[in-house]
């Protein structure tokens, strides 16, 4: 399934934030379609991929996490950014740990919601053009996104420098970062390079 570079999903139930996010791509050129309903979206994201998908977290009937469950988002090829109000941070890192790219906070400003789907479809597909399988111990409990975040930690990267070059805000980067630490067993980032470069951890 190859990405349309040209299509963006909008998922929400409010007709106002999907009318206004499809004025705002339309008028960049993508091709937009809007969903009220996760299921119908979980469907038709099966069938085609979009460029990137829009998703707000509260919606009727499944939520937001699990439509990302649904969806498979870990392994999705498109990037999903979860539309969230101020009072979801919880809700929001909850997605993030089940394959969101990374998080809009409402209100939003068109500006930054269109910066942040270009840069995310950019290294999407710079990404898909790279693709090599690392190999370490525990590698392969990882997701892509957090081998990502991993490589640029290993490189020496802080969460704001880390988000910059993925794309993503510096909470997301330290969300995946708590779970790569959790997964493979490392106490602090000397600790990961350690990992990564095939040296056992040293004991408590």
């Amino acid at each position: 399934m190859k990405a349309d570079a040209e299509a963006i999903y909008i998922v929400d139930d409010d007709p106002a934030v999907r009318d206004a996010l499809s004025v705002l791509f339309n008028m960049e050129g993508y091709v937009v379609e809007t969903f009220s309903d996760g299921d119908e979206f979980v469907s038709s994201a099966q069938k085609s991929t979009p460029a990137c998908v829009m998703l707000d977290v509260h919606m009727p009937g499944r939520s937001g996490i699990e439509i990302l469950k649904a969806l498979n988002a870990e392994s999705y090829p498109a990037p999903v950014f979860i539309i969230s109000g101020q009072g979801d941070i919880p809700m929001a890192v909850e997605a993030i740990r089940n394959g969101a790219f990374d998080f809009i906070e409402k209100p939003f400003s068109a500006e930054a919601v269109l910066e942040r789907v270009k840069e995310s479809i950019a290294i999407n597909r710079a990404r898909q053009n790279e693709d090599a399988a690392p190999s370490f111990q525990g590698a392969e409990s990882l997701t892509r996104r957090e081998l990502e975040v991993l490589k640029e930690i290993t490189d020496g990267a802080s969460n704001k420098e880390a988000g910059r070059s993925l794309g993503i805000s510096p909470r997301t980067v330290e969300v995946h970062r708590a779970r790569i630490m959790e997964k493979l067993g490392a106490r602090n980032a000397a600790d990961l390079v350690r990992i990564v470069l095939g040296h056992p951890t040293t004991g408590a």
